[in-house]
């Protein structure tokens, strides 16, 4: 069954219309009037958009406590993958989403189709270096500044960002993360955990496509014969220590079944609240 943990309970979890979630997530995969990029757009990813998206909302609100009314920051939200279900939640009158990604192709979109209709989303282009992604970016990971103020979000998104980067801009990230976060805020984050049941693959069942090994001494396990951030997995601890370090403190972690194991998501869930009150 899924591993959720509770590592630090503190008051009791906010209760959720469970009625209203599964109405809510039926209209957005219903709803043909929804924005929706074309399947053959090269930036539109596997799986069906519309239906991963509507999932992912779920999930931000029944596992992240994500609310109506909250400041969303959506961190490589590529071509709206995210943004579109959330135009269905977040309130249009005291809400806000922002949403940067270094691919300028799904920022476009984005700002054409998205922002006109839903004036409290917001798209922009930040020109990070990736070597997949953007490789002629001016902007190193490692000394990334997200350009917002501080304490200016309540909930900041990372799905599929951490699977796709170094360590060491792991932990440039995740202080960034906590510094725009509001005191309490919330880091709804999507990874590869290499536990031992998964770097042991002891059930053979394992996604072949994270065929995972490690890479020498480094936490970093990546995907033989293809590029190492093609797919980045973590040894089992270290993302638990660069969120400690950056001051953001687990709340909730929820191991996913591409390991083999069961569980209600592919990629494995971290919840993250900010600690303290100083920048």
């Amino acid at each position: 069954m899924t591993q959720i943990a509770l590592a630090h309970p503190s008051k009791p979890a906010r209760l959720v219309d469970e009625d209203r979630v599964r109405w809510l997530l039926e209209a957005v995969r219903s709803n043909r009037f929804l924005p929706q990029p074309e399947p053959t757009n090269v930036f539109v990813g596997d799986g069906d958009f519309r239906a991963i998206g509507a999932e992912f909302l779920g999930h931000f609100i029944r596992i992240g406590g994500l609310r109506e009314e909250a400041r969303v920051l959506d961190i490589g939200c590529g071509i709206g993958r995210m943004a579109v279900p959330l135009t269905q939640y977040l309130d249009p009158q005291t809400s806000r989403y922002d949403g940067i990604d270094p691919v300028e192709g799904g920022i476009d979109w984005c700002q054409r189709t998205i922002t006109p209709v839903y004036s409290n989303f917001a798209f922009q282009r930040l020109d990070i270096a990736h070597e997949l992604y953007n490789p002629n970016g001016k902007v190193s990971g490692k000394v990334l500044r997200l350009p917002f103020p501080d304490h200016h979000f309540d909930f900041v998104v990372m799905t599929s960002v951490v699977t796709h980067l170094p360590p060491a801009e792991v932990l440039v990230y995740l202080a960034e993360v906590r510094r725009v976060l509001s005191p309490g805020g919330r880091l709804f984050m999507t990874a590869f955990v290499v536990d031992r049941i998964a770097a042991a693959n002891e059930h053979g069942r394992r996604d072949p496509r994270l065929a995972f090994r490690r890479y020498g001494e480094s936490p970093c396990w990546f995907v033989p014969n293809q590029a190492p951030l093609a797919a980045v997995g973590f040894e089992d601890g270290f993302l638990d220590k660069a969120l400690e370090r950056a001051g953001l403190s687990i709340a909730l972690k929820s191991l996913g079944h591409w390991r083999g194991t069961n569980a209600a998501h592919h990629q494995d869930f971290i919840v993250a609240k900010r600690r303290g009150n100083g920048r």
